[in-house]
């Protein structure tokens, strides 16, 4: 077994981070990618200083070609990074080290002008910038499959449950495009908060830049120009609300896969199974009752949402920093980010995986819906009645009849033919239809069709 390929497609070498932790995500943030990224900084630092005549042309390609991960010990650079307290600190020290090898009068401008956190908040960004984006195609996928069981099922009725019971009938199709409807505006949100944290980080000790004299701008240009980032109108060292943002998108989506996965999970459940994920072989296995179908992607991404709180509010946290440069709540990031954006890849992809598979049984969805009797269409039966009787008076009518249909174990239609008040006013037909699920879905099919519609105009 090949030890050095399979650590690189784990979180954090635990048997259960390719379940919970989404592997390509966790690979850009793992010690070589951080590693490339504040050296490939560093080297776009002396390329965009060379351009402005702050530091020789000279120096560029020696820093260039000592800025790659692959030529240092990372193991030595993150014991270093222990008793020195800042990762950036070691690592431009061998950076220097290694380019005097080649060229010592080089090795001068290695860093020139810029402090750690300028290193690392900007080699943050660019994780960011590789790893977010995955989160929203995961959302995507997720949206196109809520989207095709809209409309496959956009008429198939089932019963809606609030407060866990059964309530008045829905269809299938509605249900998923309240998912579909949700994962839109999530991902919306997070492709924005990303937009907005890909920004420079560039201020040098204080946010003055004052070592570059009248140059700082010019190189903070030049450098965002050449990282594919925007300049921000000030150095952001203490102003940490655009990673807080993205931080709250990547929790909010969390939370809407945790919704739509507890939805699955309960639709899954023995004694309901109007919808399960994909059976395939050994998922969703117990090791001792052979009859299981575990919801496993449901649990991934429920798993994913239960964490994501308490990620974002460690990063809401760490927002309050002392003057220019903060003490302790910086390095509270350096873990929380990261993690909040490989949870939410993996209950995003998690849960992609279930919609995308998911089988759907619209005759027991028409078992459950029948079986209380008629009860969950009492609603119906009183807004008939109620233009006769009034709304209090029709509903304390039914709501009888109901209490009745109970005690006796009856059908409601049955009570409802015993009650004079009520045949008065309704037939046999009239309470047949009042007692039909198709014949009380109001504007369901419009809010489906609105939502495929939009997404349809937004494209994926």
């Amino acid at each position: 077994m090949s030890g050095s390929n399979n650590s690189t497609r784990t979180v954090g070498g635990r048997l259960h981070d390719l379940l919970l932790g989404e592997a390509e995500v966790a690979a850009q943030f793992n010690a070589v990618v951080q590693l490339q990224m504040m050296l490939d900084v560093e080297a776009g630092l002396a390329e965009a200083e060379a351009s402005v005549g702050v530091v020789p042309p000279s120096c560029v390609a020696p820093i260039r070609a000592a800025a790659r991960a692959d030529l240092y010990d990372h193991a030595v650079i993150a014991a270093e990074m222990a008793h020195g307290g800042i990762p950036a600190v070691p690592v431009v020290r061998h950076l220097t080290q290694r380019v005097a090898e080649t060229d010592p009068v080089a090795a001068r401008y290695v860093h020139w002008g810029a402090t750690s956190q300028d290193i690392m908040d900007t080699g943050l960004v660019l994780q960011l910038r590789a790893s977010v984006p995955t989160v929203c195609a995961h959302l995507a996928t997720a949206s196109d499959a809520a989207a095709e069981l809209a409309r496959r099922y956009a008429d198939t009725p089932m019963i809606g449950r609030t407060w866990v019971q059964q309530a008045t009938p829905i269809t299938f199709g509605l249900k998923a495009a309240g998912w579909l409807d949700a994962l839109v505006r999530v991902r919306s949100r997070l492709h924005a908060a990303l937009g907005e944290a890909l920004v420079l980080q560039f201020g040098g000790a204080t946010g003055t830049l004052a070592s570059l004299g009248t140059d700082g701008p010019a190189v903070a240009a030049a450098l965002a120009e050449r990282l594919g980032l925007r300049v921000a109108d000030t150095p952001w060292h203490s102003h940490r609300d655009r990673l807080a943002q993205l931080a709250c998108a990547l929790g909010v989506a969390s939370g809407t896969l945790g919704k739509i996965a507890r939805d699955l999970g309960l639709l899954a459940q023995t004694e309901v199974s109007e919808a399960w994920e994909q059976p395939a072989d050994g998922r969703g296995a117990s090791s001792t009752m052979p009859h299981k179908r575990n919801p496993v992607g449901a649990s991934v991404a429920l798993a994913s949402a239960t964490r994501a709180p308490g990620l974002v509010a460690t990063v809401l946290g760490a927002m309050v920093h002392e003057h220019e440069r903060g003490l302790g709540a910086w390095q509270a990031e350096w873990d929380a980010l990261p993690d909040l954006v490989v949870v939410s890849a993996a209950g995003g992809q998690a849960l992609a995986d279930a919609l995308g598979g998911l089988v759907v049984d619209p005759e027991r969805m028409r078992e459950n819906a029948d079986a209380t009797g008629g009860l969950a269409l009492a609603e119906s039966v009183a807004m008939a009645l109620a233009p006769a009787l009034g709304k209090a008076e029709a509903h304390a009518c039914v709501e009888a009849a109901c209490r009745r249909a109970r005690q006796e174990r009856r059908p409601l239609a049955d009570v409802l033919a015993d009650d004079p008040l009520v045949t008065q006013h309704l037939d046999g037909a009239a309470i047949a239809r009042c007692l039909t699920p198709e014949h009380y879905l109001g504007a369901t099919r419009v809010f489906i069709d609105r939502v495929l519609s939009r997404y349809a105009e937004r494209g994926r």
